[in-house]
């Protein structure tokens, strides 16, 4: 539970940054900085701006003078410091901020994993050799490097998995390095009874913890960043084409996954909290109504106009949308509690 709350208060916080910061380089006089919505729980101000906890913890707002032209108090407010106030450029530059920021977040906490916390990796070593299995039998022993399967070089444990599992019943021969010297075993996978079809030796692999430099470690991040950002592009574009299906999780099932990552450890919470944050920058910039691409979509129309769309007709239209959202919200947390009830 500590782990979700951290993660999702992480992702809002930093999200809702974006647009405070943006608003504030831009003069904008900002109000109030929530954390949820709904009735506030606390609050404090500091300067001219109201920091508040509410109620409900599915997102956040940067409430910022002049977002309605009939806002009370509104006429003490200097016209440049008004949301509609700006020019186009700077509300644009508000609104995208915080999806970048959560960009950003995604490809440093990427970093942060590949940098300090390191990733994991298997090395094609025997690090355990199960008692009782084929590989015990034939001889295998922990430290053994296997480089070659049937003579065919291998240089990740993958490919030793692959080669293993596909060879059910029929014998394989293993070249190894031991304490200087190449070896070669020969040992029959027997089959797998909880993978139907696949073979199994019994082996387990050496896993290494694998740190890299910071700046290699940006560029990992960015390139993990994009990997994700596509990932998402594609299941949309498959769902919208009919060709596949978008399982789509809430709040429940999210905290639900990232339970589980702290249960593997830091190393899978922070990546976990990476591919949410990535997934929330592109979520957001949907062009749906209440979100900030629905927003962005408005500023777009104007730029083509040549004049704004009339401020009430656009807050009626994000105001349904937001109503849809909640809904939404509602049905994908119930179908998470079903999920969940049935594991």
């Amino acid at each position: 539970m500590i782990w979700t709350i951290a993660v999702f208060a992480l992702l809002i916080v930093i999200h809702e940054l974006g647009h405070f910061w943006a608003a504030k380089r831009s003069g904008v006089l900002v109000h109030e900085f929530a954390l949820g919505f709904g009735p506030r729980l606390a609050f404090v101000r500091r300067g001219e701006t109201e920091y508040s906890l509410r109620l409900l913890p599915l997102g956040g707002f940067v409430r910022m003078a002049g977002m309605q032209p009939d806002e009370e108090g509104l006429e003490d407010v200097p016209p440049q410091r008004r949301f509609l106030g700006r020019p186009l450029g700077d509300r644009v530059k508000i609104i995208a901020a915080g999806p970048l920021m959560n960009v950003a977040l995604a490809i440093a906490l990427f970093a942060l994993v590949f940098a300090v916390i390191g990733v994991p990796v298997a090395r094609p070593v025997v690090g355990e050799v199960v008692p009782g299995y084929p590989a015990a039998d034939a001889g295998l022993q922990p430290g053994d490097r296997i480089v070659a399967i049937d003579g065919r070089p291998v240089d990740s444990w993958d490919q030793v998995v692959a080669a293993i599992q596909g060879a059910a019943g029929r014998p394989v021969e293993l070249t190894i390095q031991r304490q200087g010297r190449e070896l070669a075993v020969q040992v029959t996978p027997r089959p797998d009874p909880r993978r139907p079809g696949t073979g199994v030796v019994g082996i387990r692999p050496l896993v290494e913890t694998v740190r890299t430099g910071v700046v290699e470690a940006v560029s990992r991040g960015a390139q993990a960043t994009w990997q994700v950002a596509a990932g998402f592009v594609t299941a949309l574009v498959h769902m919208l084409t009919g060709r596949g299906g978008f399982d789509v999780i809430g709040p429940v099932g999210i905290g639900q996954q990232i339970g589980e990552a702290a249960q593997v450890g830091l190393s899978q919470v922070v990546l976990l909290a990476a591919i949410l944050s990535a997934n929330l920058a592109l979520v957001n910039l949907l062009p749906v109504p209440a979100l900030d691409g629905g927003r962005l979509v408005f500023l777009a129309v104007e730029a083509v106009r040549g004049r704004p769309v009339d401020p009430e007709q656009e807050n009626l239209i994000h105001f349904v949308g937001f109503a849809l959202l909640m809904l939404l919200a509602i049905v994908i947390t119930y179908r998470d509690l079903l999920r969940l009830n049935a594991s």
